[in-house]
């Protein structure tokens, strides 16, 4: 039997040419490795479902992330997709997102945060969304920066846009990874750079990163953008530690 091509829609024939790619070339879910199906992506419906999800849409003035940055970072909202934990299983998905060259889990789970906090008013008076930059070594070693891929999937959703230019990190610092919660504040102190503070100015600025651990990262960024004066900050990262 031959198709007539011609006489098909455009999404049959995408749908067929996906079906065909895929059995070339099965997708694995990221997170437990099986293979997906056509209607699945990046991570299986059953690790979707397990996925240990914070759900902080109850509350993202007062939960128990954003109360991490009370005393070290004057922000408004904080929220977080599920809880991290590096010996899980679901840290395959920070582990491929950020060293097996993999950009599109992270716009894919940056859709999938917006989406399950688009309805609690978390991003109704966010003006720019702005991913936390990192070193220019780095972004030449992995090839883009995760942070930015994440940012990318909240604006699909949100409509909010991007901004990778209004702050920078040019300094490459050792390796948060094995680092204490001190070590990890001295590593990143004075590494970030505003590049244009007037054009932050009275604007509400979403700060977005992959793991929130100890915050140092994120309260670095946080307190040089606040050297622009007159401006507020939230926070939104795909996981955090529980501690």
């Amino acid at each position: 039997m031959t198709v007539n091509w011609n006489i098909l829609p455009m999404k049959t024939i995408a749908k067929l040419w996906a079906r065909l790619v895929d059995l070339i070339s099965p997708r694995a879910c990221n997170v437990c490795g099986r293979r997906l199906t056509m209607t699945e992506d990046t991570m299986c419906t059953l690790c979707n479902m397990n996925l240990p999800r914070t759900n902080y849409a109850k509350d993202t003035y007062n939960n128990e992330m954003a109360k991490m940055f009370w005393i070290l970072l004057p922000i408004e909202k904080a929220v977080a997709l599920f809880y991290y934990s590096p010996h899980a299983q679901t840290a395959n998905l920070i582990y491929n997102l950020k060293y097996h060259n993999k950009p599109y889990i992270g716009v894919t789970l940056g859709r999938m945060l917006a989406e399950e906090y688009l309805n609690s008013g978390f991003f109704d008076d966010i003006d720019v969304i702005v991913p936390v930059p990192i070193a220019k070594k780095r972004r030449r070693q992995r090839g883009y920066n995760q942070s930015e891929m994440i940012a990318q999937g909240l604006s699909d959703i949100t409509s909010i846009p991007v901004d990778c230019n209004i702050i920078t990190r040019d300094v490459f610092v050792e390796s948060q990874t094995k680092k204490g919660r001190q070590g990890r504040m001295e590593n990143v102190s004075a590494v970030f750079k505003v590049n244009d503070k007037a054009n932050i100015t009275g604007k509400h600025i979403l700060l977005v990163d992959d793991i929130l651990t100890t915050g140092a990262t994120l309260v670095a960024c946080g307190k040089e953008l606040m050297k622009a004066g007159n401006i507020k900050i939230s926070i939104a990262t795909l996981g955090i530690t529980k501690t």
